[in-house]
């Protein structure tokens, strides 16, 4: 009887351990036969891969559209008064460089400002 109530346990402590995960968020399925079965949702990466991606490519998207909208010669103007400015601006004015990327955006979004 002593070994019935150990696996008794165990399978206590396993379905108490199933719970608190399923707290945290669950998945629903349907069997074969039409049974419903909830399991834990499986821990993916927390940390947000496609929203910093995207943040990227907006960032260099808006520096092509003020580097086709001002032009080159205004652009660098407006680099070289930030570089004078406070550390923060400085920071700005390294981030907003002319870069091969915004150059080649720049030239694409170009003929659509007119």
């Amino acid at each position: 009887m002593d070994k019935s109530h150990v696996e008794f346990d165990r399978r206590l402590r396993k379905i108490g351990k199933k719970h608190s995960r399923m707290a945290r968020g669950m998945v629903t399925s349907v069997n074969h036969d039409g049974l419903i079965i909830a399991r834990p949702r499986r821990a993916g990466p927390r940390f947000p891969v496609k929203g910093i991606m995207l943040l990227i490519v907006a960032f260099f998207v808006f520096k092509g559209l003020m580097l086709a909208h001002l032009g080159v010669a205004d652009y660098e103007n407006q680099i070289v008064l930030l570089q004078q400015g406070t550390s923060v601006e400085q920071a700005g004015a390294w981030a907003m460089q002319v870069d091969p990327l915004t150059q080649w955006l720049a030239a694409q979004i170009g003929p659509y400002l007119n």
